[in-house]
């Protein structure tokens, strides 16, 4: 088994309709049955009893400061839990990884989004009229991301990947104990590595590829193989699936 956490409000993941696809389409890519919790939900306790295969962390559709701060104390608990059980985190999970590391979340009274920065002249303002994004850059569709460093992880896949972002914000300074190995043309880390756990963040999305654009699905059958997963067809307990756009979050 593996889990999938989806980071935001309990009330927002009670009313939401994406975690289903994106569920069976992590389970196309791994192979295996994937327990979809909410954040809350992901606890020391549900690692320490599930002790899955792999953990896979989303991205989120709410801004943090929106959040209160104690609301990402169990992301960091249970980043924590088990350390040997391999980790992939999207986009806001990403970014939480990074203040985990670099600060530490329970030390941080408020958890505040990082904008990647302010829009230039004649650039189109795509926050929709949320307050939070109202003048600030972001990126959104599929877009090139330069790898810098090789690894697993890319195993297959050109020097240059398309893959789907949609993103205000970005993590500013790379942990001590990561590294880097994808960068954007504004965004310098798209993509880091734990230097001793099985632990990645990625800024962008690969669980959304879309069948003109697949590099996230070899992206995440990487990761699970990496986690020691076997994708032979003969290991598998989830039949394929056909193709499928799943929305971002």
């Amino acid at each position: 088994m593996i889990i999938f956490v989806r980071i935001s409000p309990l009330a927002d993941y009670n009313r939401s309709n994406g975690m289903f696809q994106i569920k069976r389409r992590l389970e196309d890519a791994s192979g295996l049955p994937c327990l979809v919790l909410n954040l809350s939900e992901a606890t020391p306790k549900i690692i320490e009893d599930v002790r899955p295969r792999a953990i896979v962390l989303s991205g989120s559709g709410t801004w943090f400061q929106d959040m209160p701060a104690r609301d990402f104390d169990v992301f960091e608990e249970s980043l924590n839990t088990r350390p040997e059980i391999p980790r992939i985190g999207f986009c806001a999970s990403h970014q939480l990884t990074a203040f985990s590391f670099n600060t530490g979340l329970r030390r941080m009274d408020k958890v505040m989004d990082q904008c990647m920065r302010p829009l230039h002249h004649g650039e189109p303002d795509l926050s929709g009229g949320g307050a939070h994004g109202l003048g600030m850059f972001s990126e959104k569709g599929f877009l090139p991301v330069q790898i810098m460093q090789r690894d697993p992880l890319f195993e297959g896949l050109p020097d240059e990947l398309i893959i789907c972002q949609t993103h205000f914000c970005e993590v500013k300074k790379l942990p001590d104990e990561f590294e880097l190995l994808a960068s954007g043309a504004q965004c310098k880390i798209q993509a880091m590595k734990h230097k001793t756990r099985i632990l990645y963040g990625t800024q962008f999305h690969p669980e959304c590829w879309i069948p003109a654009f697949p590099h996230g699905r070899k992206i995440l059958e990487n990761f699970f193989r990496i986690a020691g997963i076997d994708l032979s067809p003969e290991a598998r307990l989830i039949p394929r699936l056909t193709d499928y756009v799943p929305p971002p979050f």
